[in-house]
């Protein structure tokens, strides 16, 4: 799989991609991550990427120019199976989408903003926008950053138990069952018996019968869903 991040603060990314899972990941040609920098692709002698807006509104945005020129740079190299725009009215990112875009070979994000971009843009080169929830940051750069750490752990061979990845919260859903680790006891406070009994299908009977009492009691929209 390869990444690519579009960017006017690349510098934002050197120590996500270069540590944890996302850099074993790396080491085991699993993915690929390339950060470009917007101002890479301006003709602005100053290196400009950002105009005022037509209308007067407050703030600055990015210019169409160079990230069109960024994206169809790297569309005559290969093909891509999303163009994303990290927007904060677009479609809230979740496990599902993970899942989904954890399969594809290539895919483009597109960091916003100041302001945002200029709309054409969003008209004509990009095919999905994504939130990571309703609110504004300063940057597209965290959505980035977010989205590419919940993708890259779900590849095959990205962490060392697959199944660890598929027991995590929102994979069907329903959010994860309580977890406990040795000492079994500590101050007084026991980890349930359940666990330490050896007998799995009841351990797994009793897992499911948390993650739904966990989800009704802390997220039940959740369930709405899963109807």
């Amino acid at each position: 799989m390869r990444i690519d991040i579009i960017t006017v603060l690349p510098e934002m990314f050197t120590g996500l991609v270069d540590c944890s899972i996302l850099k074993r990941a790396q080491n085991k040609n699993l993915v690929e991550i390339v950060l470009h920098n917007l101002r890479d692709y301006t003709t602005n002698k100053h290196r400009n990427v950002d105009d005022y807006p037509f209308g007067g509104e407050a703030g600055m945005v990015l210019q169409i120019e160079p990230i069109d020129n960024a994206i169809s740079s790297l569309k005559l190299q290969r093909e891509y199976d999303e163009i994303i725009y990290t927007s904060p009215d677009g479609e809230v990112f979740n496990q599902g989408i993970a899942n989904q875009m954890s399969s594809y070979q290539n895919i483009i994000i597109l960091c916003g903003h100041y302001k945002g971009i200029d709309y054409r843009i969003r008209e004509h080169l990009i095919t999905r926008e994504i939130s990571i929830g309703d609110y504004v940051l300063t940057g597209g750069e965290l959505a980035a950053a977010v989205m590419t750490d919940a993708i890259v752990r779900l590849i095959p061979g990205a962490i060392g138990d697959e199944q660890s990845a598929l027991s995590d919260s929102f994979q069907d859903n329903l959010l994860a069952p309580p977890v406990y680790t040795r000492p079994a006891e500590y101050k007084g406070w026991r980890v349930p018996d359940i666990l330490l009994s050896g007998h799995q299908a009841k351990i797994d009977d009793w897992k499911l019968q948390q993650s739904m009492e966990r989800t009704e009691r802390l997220r039940p929209d959740l369930l709405d869903k899963k109807d």
